[in-house]
């Protein structure tokens, strides 16, 4: 997986590739509580070049969403497509994430 955090005012802009697996969502995960922690609490994350993402990678998405929430921003997923949105979807997180 690579990923891309593009910064604006108090805005994240991420845009991940390829597929996430447990390495890979450790070391996002670990990014983007960093930008939180700097009081970057509104993120959007690009789903769109992601072609899969494993439970570890699920999970990252849940403590970046609840994160943000406890710091009173959002995270909103866009672009989510193929087995990326059908995991999402199979998992109930459909209903937890801000989709667009």
């Amino acid at each position: 997986m690579k990923h891309l955090v593009k910064v604006s005012e108090n805005q994240a802009m991420v845009y991940l590739t390829d597929k996430i697996y447990v390495h890979d969502a450790s070391l996002l995960r670990d990014d983007l509580l960093e930008i939180i922690d700097r009081g970057i609490v509104d993120v959007r994350m690009d789903l769109s070049g992601l072609s899969y993402i494993d439970s570890s990678g699920l999970g990252t998405l849940v403590t970046i969403n609840k994160r943000t929430k406890e710091k009173n921003g959002k995270l909103v997923l866009t672009g989510a497509q193929g087995l990326p949105l059908e995991l999402i979807k199979r998992t109930r997180l459909d209903k937890v994430f801000i989709i667009e």
